[in-house]
């Protein structure tokens, strides 16, 4: 179990090597390495305290063809780096050429992991109608914030994405690495865009599958996530139109599914259980799943174990999702409807603002315009039809940075598009191996 510790004499935080790291056989898993990397609580207070991260590595099956480092992290935020190191997600050749380690970022996996899920028991909506239902949300979350910081302990103040990607290359500098390369997922490519910004002359390569743009403000946060879910459905309601299979096939799939959300406006869970099962159903995507839940309602499985916990420490402090009043979050939600008449809004998209009602302050790494002028070039790669993290967002990203990104599309459904088709997959694991970024587009694989 990693830990804190007081930790004096350190030296700056980016002059002194890092300490080695201690390698073990993971006790889960005996293919892979697992060990800690002890790094300031504080960045900017080097001699301060200190805590240790969990890392794991998959060392490089064809070590004489090794090409160094690839430092991977799944996203969430609550996902676990050092397991998914360790799993089969990646190709044959990458897991030979590279040592893939993954670093659990703070306050997830078994780095100081923030579990308050068990205080949200009881959350008032977070669809507020009234002032007073603000009101209530407002208290619940100040009180939840308050209890899950005295859980935690200081970590928990320290846990944005910006922090994160100075552990990442205290990381690298332990490895004894000049350059690393880098593959992030979903919110993994926050943590990307930043150790991009802060420490670009050290990327050789880096993939950012499925981006988060680092760069919206609130409205769009939630409005483009919004837009992007329609979408999705939009394609689900064409797919079920031209595949027989689909148990919705021949009939209006929009008006089956208003009338499915009536239907579940006389059950004990009404209607936003079933918008919120459709969603995460759209994700992967398993359209006949989400026919299914239209015709006949049945629950899904929702997120990550610790997501819920771990936003109020790491996208509370990325993002400016500061909503302070009922009149600002009508506006809000307003914007959202507009966006997504179908699907009511998204449910990460509004969710995660709606948690971060009574967050106090300016947020640690508040969002900017990205600047990667020290990186080579980054892959960008996005499916169109992404539920989760909009088309858009990938788009944005690559103009703000166009001489130092390359954007991969593919052209198809469903959150994370590396392991999609052959085309997705190869055009990532060529640049990671060759340095070759890919051009064009990559065609639609019937889910």
């Amino acid at each position: 179990m990693t830990g804190i510790t007081l930790v004096t004499g350190a030296g700056t935080a980016n002059a002194e090597p890092a300490p080695a790291i201690r390698w073990a056989a993971c006790p889960d898993n005996p293919a892979g390495e697992c060990g800690t990397l002890r790094v300031p609580l504080e960045w900017n207070r080097p001699t301060g305290r200190h805590i240790d991260l969990a890392l794991a590595r998959h060392t490089a099956t064809d070590p004489a063809r090794r090409l160094g480092v690839l430092l991977v992290d799944p996203g969430g935020p609550g996902g676990s780096a050092a397991q998914f190191a360790l799993s089969g997600f990646f190709s044959p050749e990458i897991r030979a050429r590279f040592d893939i380690v993954g670093v659990d970022s703070r306050g997830t996996g078994d780095s100081l992991a923030i579990h308050c899920a068990d205080l949200m028991t009881g959350r008032p909506t977070t669809y507020p109608a009234t002032e007073t239902e603000f009101t209530a949300l407002l208290r619940f979350n100040q009180r939840v914030l308050g209890q899950c910081r005295e859980r935690t302990g200081p970590v928990f103040d320290h846990a944005d994405s910006a922090t994160v990607a100075r552990d990442l290359d205290a990381a690298r500098r332990a490895l004894g690495e000049r350059q690393i390369s880098y593959l992030g997922l979903s919110y993994g490519t926050v943590f990307g865009q930043q150790y991009a910004e802060q420490f670009g002359d050290r990327v050789r390569a880096m993939v950012l599958d499925s981006v988060v743009d680092h760069s919206v403000d609130t409205k769009h946060f939630m409005g483009d996530r919004a837009a992007a879910v329609d979408d999705s459905f939009v394609e689900f309601a064409r797919w079920c139109d031209r595949t027989t299979a689909c148990p919705l096939h021949g009939q209006d799939v929009f008006q089956a599914w208003e009338a499915a959300l009536v239907r579940a406006d006389g059950q004990p869970s009404g209607r936003q259980d079933l918008i919120d099962d459709v969603y995460r159903a759209l994700r992967d995507p398993d359209w006949p799943w989400v026919a299914q839940l239209i015709a006949a309602p049945a629950p899904v499985v929702a997120f990550e174990p610790n997501y819920e916990s771990v936003r109020l420490a790491t996208v509370c402090q990325d993002f400016s999702l500061r909503i302070r009043t009922f009149q600002e979050y009508s506006r809000l939600r307003a914007y959202e409807l507009r966006r997504s008449p179908l699907m009511r809004g998204s449910l990460i998209g509004h969710d995660e603002p709606t948690a971060c009602i009574g967050v106090p302050g300016p947020p640690a790494n508040p969002p900017h315009r990205l600047d990667i002028r020290d990186a080579p070039t980054i892959l960008v790669l996005n499916a169109r039809h992404d539920p989760v993290t909009p088309y858009a967002w990938a788009v944005n990203l690559h103009r703000q940075a166009p001489r130092h990104t390359v954007l991969l599309t593919y052209e198809g459904w469903g959150h994370v598009a590396y392991p999609r088709s052959s085309c997705t997959r190869g055009g990532a694991d060529t640049y990671l191996l060759t340095l070759t970024a890919p051009t064009g587009s990559c065609p639609a694989v019937e889910p």
